[in-house]
């Protein structure tokens, strides 16, 4: 059997157990409530992991490359940016996605042919990461200059306040 045939017969399994291992990086509540309420007006952010990741896994399967075509990450990349979460925990569930599906393959490991298509989705796996931490780094970067340019707005405003601003004339 041709993997890519495999992977897409075992898709919701395959994807129940990635999202929860996504879920399970958060805190025990959060995790609880995201996995819990399936409703997309009530949990959005869990709706929109479920999606996304859906998304990315039909990507790596169609052999997407996701330097040319990140859209399907960037949106789950985008909310854990805004997030708590060091670059490796945001793009770590990238990486799960290989043990989930080598829990699926489980004996089938071994049938020929396997090992060179697993191979082909490790690395496009690996690519996917890559994109990923790239789009985490431009997030948190984006961040970083608003929250830059909302102190220098305050800091101006204060010192206008308190007449201390100076006027000066161009020569």
């Amino acid at each position: 059997m041709k993997l890519e045939t495999f992977l897409s017969q075992k898709k919701s399994a395959i994807l129940e157990k990635w999202l929860n291992l996504l879920l399970d990086s958060y805190p025990s509540e959060s995790s609880a409530l995201f996995k819990k309420n399936k409703d997309p007006f009530s949990n959005p952010m869990g709706h929109t992991f479920s999606q996304e990741m859906a998304s990315i896994y039909d990507a790596l399967l169609k052999g997407t490359d996701f330097s040319q075509d990140p859209s399907s990450a960037e949106m789950l990349i985008k909310i854990r940016a805004v997030q708590d979460f060091s670059a490796s925990e945001a793009v770590s569930f990238v990486f799960s996605l290989k043990k989930v599906i080598r829990e699926e393959l489980g004996e089938m490991i071994g049938e020929d042919g396997v090992q060179a298509e697993l191979q082909a989705l490790d690395s496009r796996i690996d690519d996917l990461a890559l994109v990923c931490f790239d789009h985490y780094m431009k997030s948190r970067e984006m961040i970083y200059e608003l929250k830059a340019n909302e102190i220098k707005e305050r800091a101006y405003t204060l010192l206008k306040r308190a007449n201390m601003m100076c006027e000066t004339t161009g020569s």
